[in-house]
């Protein structure tokens, strides 16, 4: 009882006061966001992803100024083969509030760990032709990487990897890290080969995604027949009823083995995640991933060359519960986070 009453005196001593923070890990991202004792409210303010800042550009004559992350919004989903609706995605993924700033497994906080922006949406010249939207979306982002910087992008649905992936791997096939339910490697059909099934397929012939580097993960559903082309040019697939055999720190261990130290891409399809955590999307399938399962799956693949990323198919209207939104908006945030480790950055940071 003597101790006890002596750690409470010394506990009251040191935090009874104004709100202080001891740790410098915390103090540094306290400092940022405090002042005067208060914070902003999270629901206050212009909705941005992750909470990051916006910046406005001029796609006509665009300025990144120092960035190094651009987080961009592809509000298309004119490829879709179900369930349309993630046009809507990047709208309901800036209105989740309370992501981050602080991110305690990789202890970081990307926000302010990274010259990064928000900066809008995709400018289409037209919402009802989808390969000319295919053409938009990669004259800007390689408008983004052409200046150095990261894209960031937010869908949409899976088709947008493609023209993103030709902008990225221009000038060196990259790898990839994808996680979602589908192989995506589909061929044409419906008299066009760039709907949603087939992004993977047509990167890989495009000549700007290397399939020995790429690892697809999370995969299920009565779509196998479609996915040849993922086992015949060399590609990783780890089937979703797998993932508890192998375990996670397993599946990380593989990724990491397949892309190795080369610029490697990131793309996460919400609908990896089983619909019990992520209903509101084009093509559910279920017995998928955690939410936990892909939190630790994303945060082990700390330090990884990655030049990119996105996050696609969150379609809120099917999800009242807003849940989807919030895992499109956590992970967006924990592949934010991950670029703060990327050498892609810290080589010119």
């Amino acid at each position: 009882m003597v101790e006890l009453k002596r750690r409470l005196e010394e506990l009251r001593k040191k935090f009874a006061g104004n709100a202080e923070f001891f740790d410098p890990r915390f103090r540094r991202v306290a400092e940022k966001i405090f002042r005067g004792g208060t914070r902003a409210a999270p629901y206050s303010g212009i909705s941005t992803f992750a909470g990051l800042p916006y910046k406005e550009v001029n796609f006509a004559a665009p300025d990144f100024g120092d960035l190094q992350v651009a987080a961009v919004g592809i509000p298309m989903d004119l490829g879709v083969s179900n369930r349309p609706g993630s046009r809507f995605g990047p709208r309901a993924v800036r209105s989740i509030e309370r992501i981050g700033p602080y991110n305690h497994a990789l202890d970081c906080a990307p926000a302010y760990d990274l010259r990064a922006a928000d900066i809008g949406d995709i400018p289409f010249a037209s919402r009802y032709r989808l390969e000319q939207c295919h053409d938009n979306i990669e004259a800007v982002i390689r408008q983004i990487v052409d200046a150095g910087v990261i894209p960031l992008s937010v869908g949409g649905d899976h088709s947008i990897t493609h023209p993103i992936l030709k902008a990225v791997g221009a000038k060196e096939p990259v790898g990839l890290i994808h996680i979602d339910a589908h192989c995506d490697t589909g061929g044409p059909f419906d008299q066009t080969k760039f709907h949603h099934g087939g992004p993977m397929r047509n990167a890989v012939l495009d000549g700007v995604l290397d399939p020995t580097r790429t690892i697809q993960i999370g995969i299920r559903g009565p779509s196998e027949y479609l996915w040849e082309f993922s086992y015949e040019s060399g590609m990783t697939v780890i089937h979703a009823e797998t993932i508890n055999g192998m375990g996670i720190p397993a599946i990380i261990d593989k990724a990491r083995q397949i892309v190795g130290n080369g610029p490697t891409y990131l793309s996460f399809d919400v609908d990896s995640l089983d619909p019990a955590f992520a209903p509101g999307t084009g093509t559910p399938e279920i017995g998928g991933l955690t939410t936990r399962e892909a939190l630790e799956l994303l945060r082990g693949l700390k330090g990884l060359n990655f030049v990119g990323g996105d996050v696609v198919e969150v379609a809120p209207q099917y999800d009242s519960t807003t849940n989807t939104a919030q895992v499109g908006a956590q992970v967006l945030f924990e592949i934010l986070s991950l670029l703060v480790f990327s050498p892609a950055v810290t080589g010119h940071k």
